[in-house]
């Protein structure tokens, strides 16, 4: 193995531990399953849940109970952050994020295997089961992502932990690609019948090759020279959690205000807009749907409409995907723009472009399908160059000791107050506006001032010693 092969070494000693490709490919391939996992949801969400989970509910009401059901895997997230975070700072890295991913791949089975509210003696079951393994995934994806980032960065050569913290982060551009293009596949190749009976189930139940792949390459791994460090100098936390809010919480809190604007950014631009843009575009449109259906819209379902883009399911989530396709290849650009410039500084220009997106908002969100395009490629390019540099700058701000623990919590808190209510509030502002999309860009923006202020106040991390800190 060449030394450009090489990132880290035993102390002491020059023989390779996890060469450059082992911790690109872990670090990129784990979180690709896990987000995966959860955009399959996402997108099971917004398609087949309300009619599947909540039959006998009004449209709108049944559409926002499949949010909130999507919204118990952000409250989970930081209670994994906290339990993942205790193992991975206490017995190491490698451990946990096998666990991790052993959680999240077990629980998006079992949703494929779960039976329907409208068989006899489900109707209560079935959503409440619904709710146990959405709950299951979000503990796993609570530990899964700083673990992959501290995987990748505390393996990254000297100046490089921006750049090679991107390869975690790419996987969820790679997972949400990989999960939508296999439901547009199965969408065309069953009728909507056979879909709504049983195709939705196999994105769920194929997550389980993809995990045994990732069960593979992590089991290889060996733990980090920081993390090696932590217990050679005895420095290992007895309770991390503590010992992050006892010392450290001054960056816990600048951490979860500094994702703010990326998760409230994301979630719209996926989950929001796929509701959107898919709502027929005039009441007339929305009552010939339902009656094709087999179920006419009711005088209050009429009456309290609000219009979308009506685009076809399958031409929106193609639109999406393209969007996608700039999120990634814009999280890669933020790597190396991160080193030059400085987390901080690139992030606080960033924030001013998602706050001047947010602004105009509506002229991409409204006029139709062509703005349409123009606002998700500009959304997601935004999208990109925010989230790539996440994977250094959170690590960056905690000491090895307690690093795993404080940047999960951090991320996951965010995921909180940022992911978990941005679909349910942007509807919500959608319906309030009357079918104008022009307060959800306010929403979007006032995210962005106060992930600008975060920023502002926080120091700049690009030259921590990374290594050599143990608190």
């Amino acid at each position: 193995m060449s030394s450009a092969e090489t990132t880290t070494a035993e102390p002491g000693s020059t023989k390779p531990v996890n060469s450059k490709g082992k911790v690109i490919f872990a670090s990129l391939i784990g979180t690709t399953i896990e987000f995966y996992d959860f955009y399959i949801y996402a997108t099971a969400a917004v398609l087949v849940f309300p009619k599947l989970f909540f039959p006998d509910a009004t449209e709108i009401n049944a559409l926002l109970s499949s949010f909130a059901i999507f919204g118990v895997a952000f409250i989970a997230r930081p209670v994994g952050s906290v339990l993942f975070g205790h193992f991975g700072d206490k017995f190491g890295r490698k451990g946990t994020l096998v666990a991790s991913l052993l959680t999240m791949g077990i629980a998006t089975f079992l949703i494929g295997t779960l039976p329907t509210a409208s068989l006899p003696g489900w109707a209560i079951m079935a959503p409440l089961l619904l709710v146990v393994l959405r709950f299951a995934q979000g503990l796993a994806l609570g530990g899964e992502w700083s673990g992959a980032a501290l995987l990748a960065t505390e393996n990254a050569p000297k100046g490089k932990r921006a750049v090679y913290g991107t390869f975690p982060q790419l996987g969820a551009p790679i997972g949400f690609i990989l999960a939508n293009v296999l439901f547009i596949w199965l969408d065309a190749a069953l009728t909507p019948e056979a879909f709504l009976a049983w195709g939705w189930r196999v994105p769920f139940l194929l997550s389980a090759v993809m995990v045994i792949v990732g069960l593979y390459v992590r089991l290889k791994l060996v733990e980090s020279l920081s993390f090696q460090k932590v217990l050679t100098e005895d420095k290992v936390a007895k309770v991390p959690f503590t010992a992050t809010f006892k010392n450290h919480w001054r960056p816990v809190v600048a951490g979860t205000f500094i994702m703010l604007a990326t998760y409230v950014l994301f979630y719209i631009m996926t989950s929001f807009t796929l509701s959107y843009g898919t709502k027929p575009a005039s009441v007339e449109a929305a009552q010939a749907v339902a009656e094709k259906a087999g179920k006419p819209m009711s005088p209050a379902e009429i009456a309290s409409f609000v219009p979308g883009l009506g685009i076809p399911r399958g031409d929106f989530l193609w639109m999406l995907i393209i969007g996608v396709v700039f999120f990634g290849i814009f999280t890669l650009v933020s790597g190396p723009l991160a080193e030059k410039w400085g987390r901080r500084k690139f992030l606080l220009a960033v924030t001013a472009g998602i706050f001047v997106f947010g602004v105009l908002w509506f002229t991409m969100f409204g006029p139709g399908q062509a703005a349409a395009v123009v606002g998700l490629i500009v959304g997601f390019t935004l999208m990109g160059l925010t989230f790539g540099p996440m994977a250094a700058i959170l690590p960056e701000l905690f000491p090895a000791n307690v690093r795993y623990t404080g940047s999960a919590v951090a991320y996951n808190l965010s995921s909180v107050i940022g992911a978990a209510p941005a679909s349910f509030i942007a509807i919500a502002l959608w319906q309030a506006a009357g079918g104008s999309t022009w307060l959800v860009g306010v929403y979007m923006a006032a995210a962005a001032v106060l992930t600008f202020i975060a920023l502002w106040i926080t120091r700049e991390t690009k030259d921590t010693d990374y290594e050599n800190n143990v608190a």
